[in-house]
């Protein structure tokens, strides 16, 4: 009955535009039930799906009414997280986007952008997929640890320059 798409997921939520047998379209979202993909959900034996249109309440919609569903593409997990996978070679100086000589003050403007960035507070009220949720609190892990590193590095080349001991004169 319904066709799978690439950006057919499996858990939570799925963006579509739908089309209804009056014409009515609505772009939205289907809640999808744990496990389960949305064409599953299309092709399963129930008559009625669930869908909320952005910026709109819960609807259920007839699955008879659908003329056509066509999946948003959103970005899957791991489109998302293909940056940020364990096994990558650690560079703090890359994910701050500075140079190996950056002074404190270039390293803390650094830092400071892309906290603000990625920081999970700026988004909280926001409503967004698990993957993006998940894909920016890995990211604002990724910068302080990479702050951290290069402040370790700072401290160090600090510490470098300055005498040990200077005699009292």
């Amino acid at each position: 009955m319904f066709d799978r798409r690439k950006s057919d997921r499996a858990e939570g939520s799925t963006c579509a535009e739908i089309t209804l047998a009056n014409g009515r379209e609505f772009k939205g979202r289907f809640n999808l039930p744990p496990g389960r993909t949305l064409t599953e959900m299309l092709n399963g034996a129930s008559n009625f799906v669930e869908f909320e249109p952005f910026g709109g309440d819960l609807m259920f919609v007839a699955k008879s009414a659908l003329q056509a569903v066509k999946p948003i593409n959103v970005p899957n997990a791991p489109n998302l997280s293909a940056g940020i996978r364990e096994t990558d070679a650690f560079d703090p100086y890359a994910i701050l986007r500075v140079d190996r000589n950056a002074s404190a003050e270039d390293v803390r403007k650094a830092f400071l952008d892309l906290a603000k960035t990625y920081h999970p507070d700026r988004y909280m009220t926001v409503e967004l997929p698990g993957e993006v949720r998940a894909y920016l609190s890995a990211m604002a892990r990724r910068v302080n640890a990479a702050h951290d590193a290069v402040q370790e590095t700072l401290k160090a080349r600090a510490a470098r320059q300055e005498p040990v001991f200077t005699k009292a004169s």
